[in-house]
């Protein structure tokens, strides 16, 4: 079969990048086609835009100033990552402030689907666990949407973050100030126990989840009113103090209308309250499946230090969560790739060697004879059409075997 190169869509050669990037390229022929809005061509179409913003994120630029120097002078970025024929810096801000949401969202709940059915489940025993939590984004004074305070802007994402396999479920973005109760409602699927700290204490919202068929594990004030209806028996020698099925709140004002359990532990000198309906679980299960509300947190903090995703490139609130997406894209990628590569969870030491394992690949790609060759080929061919560019280069492939 001929080989055919399309100048406007560059193959890519490095092999690393290529098992980062696999699960994307499986998934993009099944996404919504990204079309112009307007009369003038798209001048990055949706992988190129996806692409640039993963390597983004992969190699902690800085800006999106930042990322557009790399991708002209860096030879990497420039041969295997940017557009053929480069990205001025208005269209590159323009793509990423109005196109390519709708298609981030899937690639983003495809990626995430993959990795439930790649990675491992750790703890089937507990169900299907997911933290709720919301993080804050700084952002300018420019960002009129991002209300928070005066003089100061914020954003905020709501996410839920899968337990089990280590990877965010789903995202909503708000402006600073956006309440984070109603999220759970849009997060929890019926089945699945949200895991959330004491700032999502409110006892409307645990009847609501009830009827909902929604399950909860969440931290309470340890002041709360229990009206006690059982008590469960408790094993000696337990960090168990407390378990009982109560009312909570006081009554006529804000009790639950619906019971449910209440457990108590220590840790370490401090005592925690959890409510959860979770009647199915001995209460150290209970005090463990909010133990792993801390991988939320943890997720938070790595993301942003070495992922980079809170550094602006975008201004409106459909570019943030266009940035946003694409970082949680990027995490899937990497946790998809360490799992495969390595039989590991994401963690810098593996991000960091794919970083100088890709470099690495690059420079011995161009130490290959027949790279200079294509490259050769490319230039002479550039404006070209694709018909007659490939009809050349398969002109130059024959004649060039013939010489050797």
């Amino acid at each position: 079969m001929p080989y055919h190169v399309d100048p406007l869509h560059k193959k890519q050669n490095v092999p690393s990048f290529q098992k980062l990037w696999k699960p994307a390229e499986m998934l993009s022929p099944s996404g919504p086609p990204l079309e112009s809005q307007g009369d003038r061509p798209l001048q990055m179409d949706f992988e190129q835009q996806l692409k640039a913003l993963v390597y983004f994120h992969l190699e902690e630029h800085k800006s999106g100033t930042h990322l557009l120097q790399v991708l002209k002078d860096d030879e990497f970025a420039k041969n295997e990552i940017a557009h053929p024929d480069g990205i001025g810096k208005s269209s590159f801000f323009e793509a990423i402030n109005s196109r390519g949401l709708e298609q981030m969202i899937h690639m983003f709940q495809g990626l995430q689907a993959k990795a439930q059915k790649t990675l491992p489940k750790e703890y089937s025993e507990l169900g299907d666990l997911v933290a709720i939590d919301g993080s804050l984004i700084d952002a300018v004074l420019s960002m009129h949407w991002a209300d928070y305070r005066k003089g100061a802007k914020k954003a905020k994402v709501h996410v839920g973050f899968d337990l089990n396999h280590s990877t965010p479920k789903k995202i909503y973005l708000t402006n600073g100030k956006g309440a984070e109760r109603p999220f759970v409602s849009l997060i929890l699927s019926p089945g699945q126990t949200g895991v959330m700290d004491r700032g999502y204490q409110c006892h409307k919202n645990f009847d609501q989840w009830q009827e909902e068929w929604k399950k909860f594990v969440c931290r309470i004030m340890a002041s709360t009113n229990k009206t006690l209806i059982k008590s469960n028996p408790l094993k000696p020698d337990s960090i168990v103090f407390y378990d009982a099925i109560v009312l909570l709140g006081t009554p006529g004002i804000n009790q639950t209308e619906k019971e449910l359990r209440v457990v108590g532990y220590e840790v370490d000198g401090i005592k925690y309250w959890v409510a959860t309906n979770r009647y199915d679980l001995i209460a150290e299960q209970v005090a463990l499946v909010y133990k792993l509300r801390w991988d939320i947190e943890k997720f938070f903090a790595w993301w942003k230090r070495h992922l980079k995703v809170y550094h602006l490139i975008a201004r409106s609130e459909y570019g943030l969560m266009v940035q946003i997406l694409s970082g949680l894209i990027t995490y899937l990628l990497l946790a998809i790739y360490c799992h495969n590569e390595h039989s590991e969870k994401v963690s810098i030491k593996r991000v960091r060697e794919l970083r100088i394992k890709i470099q690495n690949e690059y420079r011995n790609l161009k130490n290959d004879p027949s790279y200079y060759n294509q490259e050769s080929i490319k230039q002479r061919c550039a404006g070209l059409n694709h018909k007659k560019f490939s009809n050349f280069y398969e002109q130059d492939k024959f004649s060039s075997h013939a010489k050797t």
